[in-house]
């Protein structure tokens, strides 16, 4: 046997004092951490000796469902944000509505921009290439090649506080997540297979 055999045989083992229903969700949970992830916590069940397709399914679906969360905290945040600043431009300029910028969504990402605190230059880059993956390929791509600049729940926040209709960002942060954790999931089990076939 060789190192990485013996590493991973000292792993499962100690896996394996866990009980056996308790090890999906142990995986869900590390599914659920944004810089973990459905693909890297599908790797770690596989790892672990988790069946891949329920070390698949659990990875995949502590992800979604913590993008599910944050697309509807963001949705109810952006509503009363875009809400109060209505309210607030109307008040200030009188019954014509007008706020000067053209429009209140306008408004309302000059007054975020403004108000918006400095972030590090990774983030930064993360963000940029993010952006013009929006740009080019429009949500569906953008959640697709997101999660290679940045985690699934950042990405999932960014488009839905743009304006983007929660419904088609969850849907294709589904497929997207379905997507990276099959390869990750697939990539890994040929991988072990190939370590324990040596």
């Amino acid at each position: 046997m060789n190192i990485l055999q013996d590493l991973i045989t000292t792993f499962q083992n100690l896996v394996a004092q866990v009980p056996e229903f308790i090890q999906p969700l142990v995986v869900l949970l590390a599914g659920a951490v944004p810089s973990i992830e459905g693909d890297v916590a599908a790797v770690i069940g596989i790892v672990s000796g988790l069946n891949p397709i329920v070390a698949a399914i659990a990875g995949a679906l502590g992800n979604f469902l913590t993008v599910l969360l944050i697309v509807l905290l963001t949705s109810r945040v952006r509503t009363a944000v875009v809400n109060r600043n209505r309210a607030r431009v109307g008040a200030t300029v009188g019954a014509t509505g007008s706020s000067g910028f053209g429009s209140d969504e306008v408004a309302a990402e000059f007054e975020a921009m403004a108000t918006a605190k400095p972030e590090s230059k990774s983030r930064q880059k993360g963000r940029q290439r993010f952006a013009k993956w929006l740009v080019r390929f429009g949500v569906p791509g953008a959640s697709i090649l997101g999660p290679i600049a940045l985690p699934s729940q950042i990405t999932s926040a960014m488009l839905v506080a743009g304006g983007s209709p929660r419904a088609w960002v969850l849907l294709w942060h589904a497929v997207s997540i379905a997507l990276w954790t099959t390869v990750s999931a697939v990539s890994a089990w040929l991988a072990l297979t190939v370590v324990f076939w040596l």
